[in-house]
């Protein structure tokens, strides 16, 4: 393999599938390539808020001076976006010695793409040196190839119906497999507001000193939207609005920060490197503003649970016009629940086609829609859809593009060309 592509193409085809949730195999290739890391992990499992509790942990890490790794799935445009060191992607020929190495050990086992790909992220911190590393589960907990590494502090955010052909069809069960990052007496955190049972047994069984959300960490807010974290041992005070916008990011932002006073840090954090690294976050594809005039914004919610909070972002931030919604999602998804969460957030709907194996078409999507009485406009992919809401929309409307990784990452492939037009 030469290119990181010869090399994407070739995991593609190394497991008949492509998740298939056991340790064994990933956990007998890492124990050959000896990776051990000696530097502090951080694991953050959950439904949704995996990727914005990541972005505030490395943001405020660096600020504070220390070299950070972060490890994130999915992508939206390149595959490096899920390895970053200092919150910035790594080279293709980074990711190349490191999957290089991971070959040499694989001596034929079957990987799937996304176990060969983490063992890949932390070959490469050790490499790299980092101080500490930030690594999201990609599915469940329990059975997740990130779960292989022993974590120095493990986090939990909001846990919601999601994957329930892997990890059940309750909240209680899916809380068990996410709660599998838990280790007896490592330090850990729950940003769920309505902690399952389940998960709170575990943490009790192994006598996990577990911090919840609005018990032993909280947040109070002033009406210019500043913020203190109240903790159990003291509070952090005045800190800058969290640039993400929607009101869930102060739970967020409020997770990652009490997560990281109870890491080992050879430096202290600081009230500076806080709000300095608060105020740098940016996460493509959460309530992202890509352009105005129309006001453009792209937004992952794939689950019911995002969907209802993206509509309640959109009621709190009404436009002087209509929305115009492009929804594409995959197939496996709970399809009907999110357009039912977001039935009243828009005036015209368009519907896109997602391309792939999972991808969900005309045929899979059009029932959610018959029994509400409500006629969407059919588009073959996210970007034809776009184009036709552009063409539609008036200049104080809004156009909000959803429903996938996939369906904003289409979007953002074609970022250059709306940016060559004026619009970004």
């Amino acid at each position: 393999m030469k290119t990181l592509q010869d090399w994407l193409t070739f995991i593609d085809g190394l497991h008949p599938r492509s998740m298939d949730l056991e340790l064994g195999r990933v956990g007998m290739v890492r124990q050959r390539m000896g990776l051990n890391p000696s530097f502090p992990l951080i694991t953050v499992a959950g439904t949704n808020g995996k990727g914005s509790t990541c972005a505030y942990l490395t943001a405020m890490l660096r600020a504070a001076g220390y070299r950070v790794g972060t490890y994130t799935s999915p992508h939206l445009v390149h595959y490096a976006e899920r390895v970053a060191l200092q919150g910035i992607p790594v080279s293709d020929a980074q990711l190349c010695r490191s999957f290089e190495r991971v070959e040499a050990a694989r001596h034929g086992v079957g990987l799937t793409p996304f176990e060969f790909g983490t063992l890949v992220a932390v070959d490469l911190f050790v490499d790299e040196q980092v101080d500490v590393a930030v690594l999201e589960v990609g599915l469940g907990g329990r059975l997740d190839a990130v779960n292989l590494f022993e974590p120095t502090l493990s986090v939990i955010t909001g846990i919601a119906l999601d994957h329930e052909a892997w990890l059940g069809t309750t909240r209680e069960a899916i809380a068990r497999e996410k709660a599998g990052i838990l280790r007896a007496a490592v330090p850990a955190l729950c940003g769920d507001p309505d902690p399952p049972l389940s998960l709170q047994e575990v943490a009790r069984s192994l006598a996990v000193p577990m911090w919840y959300w609005n018990k032993d960490f909280t947040v109070q807010r002033d009406e210019d939207g500043r913020w203190d974290l109240v903790l159990p041992d003291g509070a952090w005070r005045n800190l800058p609005p969290p640039p993400l916008l929607g009101d869930v990011q102060y739970r967020n932002a409020a997770l990652a920060l009490a997560a990281l006073t109870r890491l080992p840090l050879a430096r202290p954090l600081t009230q500076e490197a806080v709000a300095r690294g608060l105020g740098e976050v940016s996460l493509a594809g959460r309530f992202q503003i890509l352009s105005s005039a129309p006001l453009l914004i792209l937004d992952v919610a794939h689950n019911p649970e995002a969907a209802m909070v993206l509509a309640d972002n959109l009621a709190h931030q009404p436009c002087q016009g209509e929305t115009h919604l492009i929804l594409g999602m995959l197939r496996d998804k709970d399809i009907a629940s999110v357009v039912m969460a977001l039935d009243g957030a828009a005036e015209h709907w368009y519907v896109a086609a997602l391309g792939g194996e999972r991808g969900a078409g005309k045929a899979e999507m059009e029932p959610f829609w018959e029994h509400r009485g409500r006629s969407p406009t059919w588009f073959e992919s996210p970007w034809l859809a776009l184009q036709e809401a552009r063409r539609r929309a008036a200049p104080e409307d809004r156009i909000v593009v959803c429903g996938s990784f996939v369906t904003v990452g289409q979007i953002l492939e074609h970022r250059d060309s709306l940016m060559s037009e004026g619009t970004a």
